[in-house]
């Protein structure tokens, strides 16, 4: 899997993502510790509010971003993210109020919902090769759990020596030194035709075509199961832990290292196993699978009480294992459905909708959690999960790489698309939704 990173190109934007998230994960440590000074015993109010505000930008402003970016060069957006992301956290410290918090908050969302999108989207441009695409992806989903697992061990170590106020600069720096990798490294450019689009056809082409295609409405099915299943695991591990369990903060740690080393394997079986099976029956089994793993712990919970300390692990790193198969892949989804030109626009749609799910969620997991208690919760997101992913199984077709049949009889003679195709109407061929192909064929 890392002869990928063989690509010196590649090999920088990684090493971006890399630094890019030891900050965010050092900035999510040192927020907390913030709002604890601010708000006291509120503190989780103030976090709760303000990863509602994280959502809210995601899904609202990554479609609107990449729109109004289309026509300026990749690579100076990818900085100007990063620098109003390093502004941001280096403004942190000096705040004295929590609306403060919040406003600073959604500036910092806003620039990660214009960088991300924008970032997935030039990793298969410079990866022509779909196995070292894979392979991207896998280390990808590798780099997010490795920052979820070092980064509250980095800051345990920092802040022996200095104020929590310092992770903030660690978070500047290394904002700072993604932009600088991004600086340093050759970006192909955006096509003629994605500059060209009036502002509203950029606004809602991503959505349009995402929504036009059934494997990508099907990855959407899926987003929502591994968001039931997250959700659950991310809101209320402390609370299983902690209250349930009677462990100290050294037992919480212990449970999300379980899950993210599940992903963790996840990530580096994965680019084999797409090797010999289509993305479709392993994103739809693990769906299932995560499903039924959910429901049946919620009602095993119900029923017979707590599992044992290991088998829960076990339950948490499984957990991990499947939520990690649904996911990893979706970036070839994505890369399959739409041209070079449109892949940005895609993106970006992915990336709202997919945290539209969490925006979902997230409330289920916390609030019915707290009134109707865990082991509810959990068999309710269990159920969720569930029906979203047996839901994929009716929206996403078999088959779907397959040339598909089709006419063109909107098209006037000697169109440059009939003519690629021998001047027939009728013909057939990998299907993507684009300015000659605005329905999928099944559809009419």
């Amino acid at each position: 899997m890392l002869s990928v990173l063989a690509h010196p190109a590649y090999r920088r934007l990684f090493s971006a993502q890399i630094v890019a998230l030891l900050g965010t994960g050092l900035l999510t440590i040192a927020l907390g510790l913030l709002a604890f000074d601010l708000a006291g015993n509120a503190a989780g109010t103030v976090l709760g509010t303000a990863f509602a505000i994280k959502m809210i930008a995601y899904v609202g402003l990554a479609p609107l971003a990449q729109a109004l970016a289309a026509r300026l060069p990749r690579k100076a957006v990818l900085i100007a993210a990063d620098l109003v992301r390093a502004g941001v956290a280096l403004s942190l410290p000096f705040i004295d109020a929590i609306w403060q918090i919040y406003l600073l908050i959604f500036v910092l969302q806003a620039a990660s919902a214009t960088f991300t999108p924008a970032f997935q989207a030039v990793i298969p441009d410079i990866l022509a090769d779909e196995r070292d695409y894979t392979r991207a992806l896998s280390l990808s989903r590798l780099a997010y759990d490795l920052e979820n697992i070092l980064s509250p061990a980095i800051a345990g170590v920092l802040l022996l020596f200095i104020a929590y106020s310092g992770l903030f600069v660690g978070t500047t720096i290394g904002f700072l030194a993604s932009a600088l990798l991004v600086l340093t490294t050759p970006l192909p450019p955006r096509s003629q035709a994605e500059r060209q689009r009036p502002f509203r056809e950029r606004l809602t082409r991503g959505i349009r075509i995402y929504l036009a295609t059934p494997r990508l409405r099907g990855l959407l099915a899926l987003n929502m199961a591994a968001a039931a299943a997250g959700a659950f695991v991310l809101v209320n591990s402390v609370v299983m832990v902690r209250g349930q369990y009677g462990l100290d903060d050294a037992g919480l740690a212990v449970a999300m290292g379980a899950f993210g080393a599940g992903s963790m394997a996840t990530a580096l079986l994965l680019p084999r196993l797409l090797d010999r099976l289509d993305d479709r029956p392993v994103m739809i089994a693990a769906g299932l699978a995560l499903g039924g793993l959910t429901l049946a712990h919620g009602l095993y919970l119900a029923t017979s009480g707590l599992l044992a300390w290991g088998g829960f692990l076990v339950a948490w790193a499984l957990s991990g294992a499947l939520y990690s198969a649904v996911l990893t892949p979706s970036g070839r989804l994505l890369r399959l459905s739409a041209h070079a030109e449109d892949r940005p626009s895609l993106f970006a749609a992915q990336f709202a909708l997919s945290h539209a799910c969490w925006l979902v969620t997230y409330p289920i997991a916390g609030w019915l959690g707290a009134a109707a208690g865990l082991p509810f919760t959990m068999a309710v997101l269990g159920v969720i999960a569930l029906a979203s992913a047996a839901a994929a199984i009716r929206i996403w077709p078999q088959g779907d790489r397959d040339p598909l049949a089709h006419s063109h009889d909107d098209l006037p003679p000697g169109h440059p698309h009939l003519e690629a195709h021998g001047g027939r109407r009728r013909h057939a061929h990998v299907f993507v939704i684009d300015d000659e192909h605005h329905a999928w064929p099944t559809q009419g």
